[in-house]
């Protein structure tokens, strides 16, 4: 477990470390291009993916405090759980866990989450995001392969 739960504090200290050089280096809602289709422009959201809920008037922000942390807690109890040879779907769940946290800390610390990742192509825009967003992103990819693909793996060899 402490494998695990170290993955998810590198996720945290890594997007916090992100977040804190983008916050000092980075000019708000100005777009700093890094090459065609990748620019670094620091936004801060007070709404969930997407910006969702992002002007309700300021209960989002304690909604998903609690949203998070409540999911972060079933997260670390569904890892005490599993078998230390699950190493895929322990991978995943420490991912989303340590993205989880990262946003969480920001939404205590500031009032919203920093984000400042933002890709593009052309005229299309992905909405910006941040290193605990895709460590979710990433962990919630290898939950689905995990569901699909290794679980029925297991069954068949049962």
């Amino acid at each position: 477990m402490f494998k695990w739960l170290s993955l998810s504090l590198l996720v945290v200290m890594l997007d916090q470390l992100t977040k804190i050089l983008a916050s000092s280096e980075l000019a708000l809602y100005q777009a700093n291009a890094v090459f065609p289709g990748f620019n670094l422009t620091l936004m801060h959201n007070t709404g969930a993916a997407f910006s969702f809920l992002s002007n309700a008037g300021g209960w989002q922000r304690w909604f998903f405090i609690v949203l998070a942390s409540g999911v972060s807690l079933f997260i670390v109890f569904w890892m005490r759980s599993l078998a230390a040879s699950n190493r895929w779907l322990l991978a995943a769940l420490a991912l989303v866990l340590g993205g989880a946290i990262g946003n969480v800390v920001d939404r205590i610390r500031l009032g919203y989450v920093v984000d400042f990742i933002e890709v593009y192509y052309g005229k299309y825009y992905w909405p910006a995001f941040n290193i605990a967003d895709s460590a979710i992103t990433i962990g919630a990819i290898m939950l689905i392969i995990d569901a699909i693909w290794l679980n029925s793996d297991k069954q068949a060899s049962s």
